[in-house]
Parts: structure tokens; sequence; C-alpha cells
């Protein structure tokens, strides 16, 4: 990225152009305020000024006349903040700077030399007080008529005062002081009250730069390192963690101290890096459990697909001479296995469906009852095989449970089968009901050798096989319980397995009427 394309550089600059402006606008505003209050010359007055550069002038001709003034004012006055002129009997006008000055304060000079003969009148050389005097010449300062006497011009310029107090330039009338050698004198000093503003904007043009640039300077560290510096390495950390998070790192985060735009920022990115983390963690496992999924329907597809085949390609083979009873037990054994399959391939597509959300529940209030009994007389049979009683029992107040009856019902046969798969002989098997406030819970109990607690997590998996907790008994396909599960969450109810050596029982919790409580009750219930 360019520099000026920076945002930091782009905010830095407009920041120290601003500041830059600012102490611009300062400075004009000090040179201005100084020249319109004429308090450049603090602790004296200009015509105390004055006086005192009339008499160091004079004790510098009466120690050398031969001086040159104009070099000697540049040296001993430069450093003073306020101008004033010299105005010598032979015409030469030496100035303190480089400045111009009103007419009027360079008449009245020339007419204080022509009247160099005449005493100061009223304090010499203060400032003339009193009031305006009818018949004053007009104008910015008083005209003269040809013939008028110095000592007239100069009571001219006296009575002027009030005029030149109105003066356009905002001047007032200061007496001129009289350089004074040997008892003559051979020039004035006019020091004006006020120091005109290009004449204060150069004599502190240097120093308000200096300051100004060393302001400007220590502001522009300042703000780049307790602004623009912890802002500039956070978003760079921000920035980093963004680059991590796109390059695959889901654990990298930004640091979010702070309650500022960009803690905020950083929050909202890591909680979009938890999201994405979650979701990533979430497509992997799906990845796992898909890629197991299709490895375990292959692996039980496979299995009865390659009896089927073995049988069906020893039928067909002309050199081999079977009697009929042989063949008869070829036959029922590929009808089996054809019926398995048939069997695998319809859980596989009922559990998809019920997982999915597929197909439509229709939610009634089943007598229990009536769906126990149907569970008992269907295994009926395969427990008189195998030596089991099957008992059911319906607590008072249990007699209806809302759901799907034929869900319902295939969900219990399906534990009823499982029961009956796993219980010894001898052994008795409880399928129940009971009832706690607006929940039913349906139990299916055997005594089996149970399911060791390292199976217990994953019963409820589909193809996973606990056969070894069991031992001795062979099992199904590994999806009946994952139906099971499908049908009672399909349901908005839960169910629960406890087992130990000698009892193991599987319950289901649903509602007893329908629209009786939402299911995320039941599932905290």
């Amino acid at each position: 990225m360019r520099w000026h394309r920076s945002l930091y550089w782009r905010v830095a600059l407009g920041v120290v152009a601003f500041l830059a402006a600012m102490l611009v606008v300062q400075a004009m505003l000090f040179v201005w305020a100084v020249s319109q209050s004429g308090r450049s010359l603090p602790g004296q007055s200009p015509t105390r000024l004055g006086m005192t550069v009339a008499l160091d002038l004079a004790n510098v001709l009466e120690r050398d006349a031969k001086t040159d003034l104009a070099v000697y004012v540049r040296d001993q006055y430069a450093q003073y903040a306020h101008p004033f002129f010299v105005l010598m009997d032979d015409g030469r006008l030496i100035t303190s700077g480089s400045t111009t000055f009103p007419e009027a304060l360079l008449g009245m000079a020339r007419a204080r030399l022509e009247r160099r003969d005449l005493p100061p009148r009223r304090g010499g050389g203060g400032p003339l007080q009193g009031p305006f005097q009818p018949g004053m010449p007009p104008g910015p300062g008083p005209r003269f008529q040809p013939g008028d006497r110095p000592a007239d011009r100069l009571d001219a310029f006296e009575r002027g005062v009030d005029r030149l107090e109105r003066d356009p330039n905002g001047l007032r009338f200061v007496r001129p002081s009289p350089i004074m050698v040997a008892g003559k004198m051979i020039g004035v000093v006019v020091v004006p009250p006020q120091a005109p503003f290009g004449f204060l904007l150069g004599r502190y043009a240097p120093m308000l730069a200096l300051v100004a640039g060393g302001v400007l300077i220590v502001g522009t560290v300042l703000t780049s390192l307790m602004i623009f510096g912890p802002a500039r390495r956070r978003l760079r950390a921000l920035e980093t963690a963004a680059r991590q998070l796109g390059a695959g790192d889901l654990s990298a985060r930004a640091p979010d101290r702070g309650g500022d735009e960009i803690a905020a920022v950083a929050s909202a990115f890591n909680a979009m890096a938890d999201d994405l983390a979650i979701r990533a963690e979430a497509l992997s496992t799906a990845d796992r459990l898909r890629r197991q999924l299709l490895a375990d329907v292959s692996h039980e597809l496979n299995t009865p697909v390659t009896a089927m085949r073995g049988y069906l390609e020893t039928l067909t083979m002309p050199e081999v001479v079977l009697d009929g009873a042989t063949r008869a037990r070829y036959m029922t054994i590929i009808a089996d296995e054809t019926a398995r399959l048939e069997r695998l391939i319809g859980d596989l597509l009922d559990l998809a469906r019920l997982e999915g959300g597929g197909g439509s529940l229709r939610i009634e209030n089943v007598p229990v009852d009536q769906l126990l009994g149907r569970v008992a007389a269907r295994h009926e049979r395969a427990c008189a095989d195998g030596g089991i009683t099957l008992t059911t029992s319906v607590q008072p107040g249990t007699e209806t449970v809302a759901g799907d009856r034929d869900r319902l019902e295939q969900a219990l046969q399906n534990l009823a089968a499982n029961a009956v798969r796993f219980a010894p002989g001898g052994s008795t098997i409880r399928v129940g009901a009971r009832s706690t406030a607006d929940y039913v819970t349906l139990s299916v109990e055997d005594e089996g050798p149970g399911i060791s607690a390292d199976h217990l997590p994953h019963v409820f998996d589909r193809f996973y096989k606990a056969d070894g907790a069991r031992t001795g008994v062979s099992g199904g396909s590994g999806l009946g319980l994952s139906i099971v599960k499908a049908i009672v969450e399909r349901h908005g109810g839960r169910i629960a397995v406890q087992s130990k050596p000698g009892r193991t029982v599987f319950e289901i919790v649903l509602l007893r009427r329908a629209g009786a409580a939402s299911p995320e009750r039941i599932l905290r219930a």
C-alpha cells in the first residue's frame, strides 16, 4: 500500500495541517491584538522612549559628531518592538525599522525643527492635553498658509490633538523629543503611540515561527505516540488476525481490550471467528460422520450381497451337482439375506426421513394400554421360544400419550426387540408407563448383561453395536436405537438409558396430551 493511501497518514497530515493553521491564526491574532492595544512597550510610554532615544543620540554626537546615526540606531534599537524615527535638521530621516510613518507625524517633526529656538510647552515634550478648539484646520492634519511662522505651525499641530485622535490610522499625538547638542536642537525623535501591524509582524515573525515550529513538532510527536501509535498497532493486530483466519488458522483472534470503536470491531471479528470455528468443527464432524456412514452402509449392504452372490454362483455352476435338500437350504439362505437387505435399506430410508424432517406425524391421544398390548403381542412367540417373560404395567393417570400411533409403536417395538435379543432365558422384560405432571414416561427394562459405561454414550449412534457388552449375542444392523431416538425427537421428547449388569432400562418421556407443553420443556424435564 502506498503511503498516501494509508488512513493513518491522511489523518495524521490532516491533524498536523489543522494544528499549523491554528498556530498561524493565533500568531496573527496576537500581533493584531498587540498593535491595537498599543502595548508593544511594556513598562514605559512612547514619550519616555522618545526622550530616552533623544538623550542617547545627543550623548553619542557630543562624543563623536561624525557618528553614523543610521548604523547606530539600527544596531542599538533593532530589538525594540516599537518603531520610531529620527529627523535631523539636515533633512536626514532615520528609522528604527522598515516601516512607514504617517505624513502628519513627519510634518509635526519638521515644524518642531523649524521652531528649534523655542522651549517645549506644557511640561516639555509631554503629550498635549485638552479639548478640541474651534477653528482647527480640517482634514487628518493641520493645513498651513504661506507666510505662517514656525511657531504658528507648531501651535496648529498642538491644537490638532483631537483631530489626530480621530485619524483613520488610529494615531494619537505624541510631542517630538528634541536632540540637543551644545544647547542647539539638531534633530527630533518621534515615537508613534501604536506600532503598525506589519512592523510587529516582522518583529515577532522569527520568534513566532520558532515557537510554532516547536509546538508543531512536539504536538505531532505526542499525537503520533498517544493517538495514532496505539490505534495503528491495534488495527495492525486486527489485520494480522484477519489474514491468519483467512489462511485457515481458526484459532486467530484479535485483541479486544478497551471500549472504543476498534475494540468493538475486534469483538465482532472474534465473534465471527468463533462462529466460523464452530461451523468448521461441525462441518468436519459432519464430514467424518458422512464418511463413517458411507463405510458402515457399504459394509452392512455388502455382507448380505456377498452371501447372496456366493450361493447364487454356486447354484449356477454346471459342474457342481447339488441334491434337493442342499439346493433348498441355499435358496432359504438367499431369501433370508434378501429380506435382511430389504430391512436394512428400509431402516436407512426411514432414518433419513426422520432425521431430515421428512414425512408428517399424525399427533393424537394414543391409548397407552393398547400401545403396550400390541408390543407384547408382537414379541409373544419370541419370548416363549427364549423362555423369557414379558410383562406390561400402566399406572393410574397414564391413560393416553400424545403422539403418532404407528411411530410410537415402532419405537417401542425396536426397544422390545433389542431387550428380547439380549435377555437371558428365565428373565423378565418389563414394559411400563408412568406419569409425571404433564408427561408420560414409557420404559422398557430387561435383565440382560447390561451395557458398559464406555458404550452408553454411543448406543444411539448409527451402526454402533455394543455386542461386546452382551457377550455371546449377535446384534442387528445397528440402526434400531438410532431410529428410536429420531422418532422420539420428532415428537419433541427425549430418550435416556441406564444400564448395569442385570438391569438395562430405556425411558421415553412424551407429553400426556397433545398441546400440553412445548418440546423445549420436555427436553428440560
